[in-house]
């Protein structure tokens, strides 16, 4: 008797929460990723109840907003340098209306006179870095999603070490929860407070000290500034090209990056980007480096730092993808290691293909995430019916550069992936390049990437086992719980 009258109360609970859930999950949010949270709340109510309480809030604390408005005010007030540039770029109109774009949304501008050098190369990028630190003089501002302590980083830290002795202030974030998931944190952590390096954490997740959140809100930038002169940003992450797992060696698994090493006015706005998040953790303004250097112009590129997260209350990088998409006339190469688009940057890329621009989509033949990749997987058959060409970079590597190009006038890379999770709930940070030069740049980079790539056609898709097909469909599901 006590039994059932157990298993009505609780029936009627959870006919309760059903339906309060019901008037609450659709707010704000896209009606897709409301009736994904339904879908699950309604099938297994306890269970989705309690994902619900952990993922389902996109938005970072109520403390943590308030606290991000005031410092991108005190970072706008200490920036009146970069607030007068105004930049004599010629180009297409519809590039000039995105610069706009982006300035209203991120508050910083479109810059001349920078060079771009891009590297493509893995521990090529991590020499490059090092060398760049070894010429500090004033500062070095490091920020990265994950950090190791590994063979392959040895140098870029014994380098950041050195500075620090030598007197230079050296400044090092990294995401808490991404780098603690990572072998060999402790290890990474004793190292740092071993040196004098100053470092944080960026969203740390520790309750016992009231820091709490949703649990996979990450800051996904990767931003290395020295002296506000050289600066490297794009998609590499500060670890040894397996992360550091076994079994990734064990099966010849390594990621394919792309960084660019940038001199120039950009250079400075790159450095607002870190200077926000570093007055996020730390509650110290670094106003004083935010000047644009007054060195001498360091080549004929216009670039522009779009940044984007939970902190705006726009979809900063969303907004900008869409944009250009849609202004192509000709060509759009696209490289995304996790392409799971919402449906507007879906009929963007499409329409774009259906209307006789040339697109093609780089991604990895086998991903490194499970459910990430078959959610991918579940767009290629609309993609390649809209006439979209998709390259499969061969297994075992991982392709995890974040980059495109637009026509011959725009090329765009940085942390950010074509997924909701880096349109709505990473901190992210894309550079815009304009011009000939920058795109040229880059489609070589593509035009390498094909060699390693084989296309994948409708009839070969449309043929896949059935179970593979409903493993994709099921796994789309959970792309949208946002």
């Amino acid at each position: 008797m006590e039994w059932t009258w157990l298993l009505t109360a609780w029936a009627i609970v959870e006919i309760i929460l059903r339906i309060v859930l019901l008037g609450v999950i659709p707010g704000n949010r896209r009606p897709t990723t409301a009736m994904a949270w339904l879908l699950a709340v309604f099938l297994v109510p306890s269970v989705g109840f309690v994902l619900f309480l952990l993922f389902g809030n996109f938005r970072l604390s109520r403390r943590r907003r308030e606290q991000q408005e005031q410092v991108n005010e005190r970072v706008r007030a200490g920036t009146s340098a970069l607030a007068d540039v105004v930049s004599t770029y010629s180009g297409p109109e519809w590039v000039t209306s995105a610069a706009e774009l982006n300035r209203r949304l991120g508050s910083l501008p479109m810059v001349d006179g920078n060079s771009a050098e891009l590297i493509p190369g893995y521990e090529e990028s991590l020499k490059a870095m090092a060398e760049a630190v070894r010429g500090a003089k004033s500062f070095v501002n490091a920020e990265f999603y994950i950090m190791s302590s590994d063979s392959v980083t040895d140098e870029l830290l014994t380098e950041l070490e050195n500075a620090a002795d030598r007197g230079v202030d050296v400044r090092l974030l990294f995401d808490h929860i991404g780098t603690l998931r990572i072998p060999g944190y402790r290890r990474l952590v004793r190292r740092l407070k071993r040196g004098g390096i100053q470092w944080r954490r960026m969203l740390p997740l520790l309750p016992i000290h009231g820091q709490w959140r949703r649990p996979d809100l990450r800051n996904h930038r990767k931003i290395l500034v020295i002296d506000g002169e050289i600066a490297f940003t794009g998609s590499q992450n500060l670890i040894e090209p397996s992360y550091n797992n076994p079994k990734h060696r064990r099966a010849g698994r390594k990621w394919v990056e792309l960084m660019v090493r940038m001199e120039g006015p950009i250079v400075a706005t790159l450095n607002v980007v870190f200077a926000t998040d570093w007055l996020s953790e730390t509650d110290e303004s670094l106003e004083y480096q935010l000047q644009v250097s007054d060195r001498a112009t360091a080549g004929t590129i216009t670039a522009q730092v779009v940044p984007s997260g939970p902190g705006f209350v726009t979809e900063n990088n969303l907004r900008l993808f869409n944009t250009l998409i849609y202004s192509a006339q000709h060509r759009i190469s696209i490289c995304s290691p996790y392409f799971v688009p919402d449906d507007s940057l879906l009929y963007a890329i499409t329409t774009a293909a259906q209307r006789g621009v040339d697109v093609e989509l780089f991604v990895s033949e086998k991903g490194d995430q499970f459910l990430v990749h078959h959610a991918q997987r579940s767009y290629y058959e609309a993609l390649l019916e809209a006439g979209v060409r998709i390259y499969l970079y061969r297994a075992p590597y991982v392709l995890h550069a974040k980059h495109f190009t637009i026509d011959e006038e725009v090329a765009v890379l940085g942390s950010s992936n074509m997924d909701m999770r880096s349109f709505s709930l990473n901190m992210e940070v894309s550079v815009m390049l304009l011009g000939a030069e920058a795109v040229d740049s880059m489609r070589s980079v593509e035009s390498a990437y094909r060699d390693m790539c084989q296309e994948l056609t409708l009839n070969d898709w449309l043929d896949r086992p059935m179970l593979a097909k409903y493993v994709d469909n099921v796994a789309r599901l959970t792309a949208t719980l946002q």
